[in-house]
């Protein structure tokens, strides 16, 4: 019989935000996978690091490159492809020798979430369940004290990656707003949200839930922000 391919959720960094399933089904797994940039460790492996079976087979995808290629450029889908297709094939490889297999992701796969591409390479030919987690969002606003939606509110997510212009029309839409992926993005981030008129009540969260986490409003944020931090734009226009 083939093995069970399973993509567990980590949370948005805190390990203490684990769901007990996700815990349950680690402890279970024969192969543990998870994904990094090189040189640096997995964020999902490091939260997961106490409940890892110590007799597991670990196997580590380190990404072709993150920050270093634009999304535009034609090499990205390439070679992008290329790496989920080799890791797709590594995993077979254990789910066909019926092993149990746990593929790691940061907050909930199924949310801008690497392990997405893996299940849709291997959902066809094996069982793959996956056990949602705490989005980092979630993490981020409850870290900032921050109510983001109530009543009919109208929340939008929107990744920093957009072009200026899109991102200053879609903050003009709705009425709150979660940035993601800021990074190298943040300046044109600040200009989308000046120019849409929504800076005012934004919040920068960098690393939420985790060790070094910093909640700032937007005009006191740093000037550079790492990758795991997000923009938020509360909505609660109305009282109540």
């Amino acid at each position: 019989m083939s093995g069970v391919c399973r993509i567990l959720g980590m949370g948005p960094g805190d390990p203490e935000l684990l769901t007990l399933k996700a815990v349950r089904l680690l402890a279970e797994a024969d192969v543990v996978a998870w994904f990094a940039a090189c040189g640096r460790p997995g964020h999902a492996r490091v939260i997961a690091d106490g409940h890892i079976p110590r007799n597991a087979h670990e196997l580590r995808f380190d990404y072709p490159f993150t920050t270093g290629v634009s999304v535009e450029d034609p090499r990205y889908l390439a070679e992008m492809g290329a790496f989920y297709d080799s890791c797709a094939r590594d995993l077979a490889k254990e789910l066909a020798e019926g092993r149990q297999v746990a593929l790691l992701c940061e907050g909930d796969p199924f949310l801008y979430g690497s392990a997405m591409y893996l299940f849709d390479r291997l959902s066809p030919a094996y069982r793959c369940e996956i056990v949602p987690g705490i989005s980092g969002m979630s993490g981020c606003w409850s870290a900032a004290h921050l109510p983001m939606v109530h009543g009919d509110d109208v929340l939008s997510v929107l990744p920093a990656t957009l072009d200026e212009e899109s991102l200053a029309h879609w903050l003009g839409r709705g009425d709150a707003h979660v940035i993601m992926k800021l990074g190298r993005n943040f300046e044109k981030v600040r200009a989308a949200l000046h120019r849409s008129g929504r800076d005012e009540k934004a919040v920068y969260v960098e690393r939420g839930t985790q060790s070094g986490q910093i909640c700032l409003p937007l005009d006191q944020a740093p000037e550079k922000a790492p990758y795991f931090s997000m923009v938020l734009v509360p909505g609660r226009k109305r009282a109540r």
